[in-house]
């Protein structure tokens, strides 16, 4: 029953010719952009969905779910302490298998390989010991039973440190969501647990500070089976409590103790599919009710949103295509080898240098407006580097001998 809630979903979408094209299109655009650094990738910023929540808001079990299978690694503290950007691509044959961008032409068949490989990745960049950076994992999810759909999922906000985290970690989390949240090509995936004071909910006043009006947020609201007895949150998925214009979708997620018993996707979604159709409360809703739901949901506005966006995309694209071409152009005829790349790079070195000593040595022409080369170094090593000197205690150079000096200077000379 849950297979086919899902396989509809995947159907009622597929067969629009420019998700098939597009979702892909921007996905190779972000591995190109992943291997640029901010200033060579231009200020360019593509459309990409971004999760947020709490530690505990479900949001982990909210992508397993829309994969359909077991994939992240958990435990009862912060477990995303790296920004996973995850590509869902839908494809015909029936196996499954996962990419890292950092594995090129390596295949993981095995999706326990998948959780291990981030477990490895994000302990290499974050430390073993609950450390968080804001380096990507890049992975591509190939599978029969997704929608295409790319997602980046960020840590989750905590207010208390653990580990190796500094004392101001929720700073640095909140800091690090922004970053992804305020550009208005990200739309944002705020996820809020219903067994918590959902006015009150971290994701939901963060999207609020990175989309003020609520045009490009969606609300997740997890754990719908563990309210309290007697309340339901019929009236926050119609938008009546915090109104926002994508709109909320409910799902049910399994248990901390469904995991430890190895109870599987499939199972949980049969149970959501069944909780949703015999509960009153959610009974005219089943629009924004269930994972298949926001599985569509978030396909399609994606979809819109890439496609609203493309004009001035491209726009910007080719204006840095233009620069780069110019640029370009100001250092010669291009090589096509790689021997007379090396040429030419070696070339441009030997001109940078023969510049630099010009300079150092005051040969070149130069505005006599503020000092520069050989008589700007002078000038740092007698007023600035002595005044800095003169500050330190006595007893700070107590250790600091001539031959150290001299080692020193070895490396300062080219």
């Amino acid at each position: 029953m849950a297979d086919s809630a899902a396989a509809a979903a995947a159907a009622a979408v597929q067969p629009a010719t420019v998700g098939q094209a597009v979702i892909p299109l921007v996905n190779r655009l972000q591995d190109i952009m992943a291997r640029l650094d901010g200033e060579a990738a231009g200020g360019v910023e593509l459309p990409q969905v971004a999760a947020i929540g709490g530690q505990s808001s479900g949001k982990s079990s909210v992508l397993e779910a829309l994969v359909g299978r077991d994939f992240l690694p958990r435990g009862p503290e912060i477990c995303t302490r790296r920004p996973l950007v995850l590509q869902l691509v839908r494809h015909s044959a029936p196996e499954e298998w996962g990419e890292f961008l950092h594995a090129p032409g390596r295949r993981f068949d095995d999706f326990e390989h998948i959780k291990r490989e981030i477990q490895s990745e994000t302990d290499k960049e974050a430390g073993g010991n609950k450390g968080v950076s804001d380096k990507q994992i890049r992975l591509k999810i190939f599978s029969p039973n997704v929608i295409d759909i790319t997602l980046v999922d960020l840590p989750g906000i905590t207010r208390v440190p653990v580990g190796d985290q500094p004392s101001d970690i929720e700073s640095r989390i909140r800091t690090m969501i922004m970053q992804y949240i305020k550009h208005p090509s990200c739309i944002i995936l705020a996820v809020s647990p219903a067994n918590a004071d959902l006015a009150n909910s971290d994701a939901l006043q963060l999207a609020r500070l990175g989309d003020p009006d609520g045009s490009r947020t969606i609300g997740v609201i997890t754990k719908l089976d563990i309210m309290d007895r007697g309340t339901d949150a019929r009236n926050f998925l119609l938008g009546n409590v915090i109104p926002l214009k994508l709109g909320y979708v409910g799902i049910v997620n399994r248990s901390q103790e469904d995991i430890n018993f190895n109870r599987s996707i499939k199972d949980a979604l049969a149970f959501e599919e069944k909780f949703f159709s015999t509960l009153p409360a959610y009974h005219g809703l089943s629009q924004c009710c269930g994972v298949p739901q926001l599985a569509k949901k978030l396909n399609m506005i994606l979809l819109k949103h890439i496609t609203d966006m493309l004009p001035g995309l491209k726009s910007r694209i080719n204006a840095q295509l233009v620069a780069v071409a110019k640029e370009h152009a100001a250092y010669g005829d291009t090589a096509e080898s790689t021997a007379g790349q090396g040429v030419k790079l070696l070339n441009i070195l030997g001109k940078y240098c023969e510049a630099f000593s010009s300079m150092v040595e005051g040969k070149n022409k130069v505005s006599t407006d503020q000092l520069s080369g050989g008589a700007r170094i002078h000038y740092i090593f007698q007023s600035i580097f002595v005044k800095s000197l003169e500050v330190c205690k006595s007893n700070s150079l107590t250790y600091l001998h001539s031959r150290h000096v001299s080692m020193l200077l070895q490396f300062t000379v080219c």
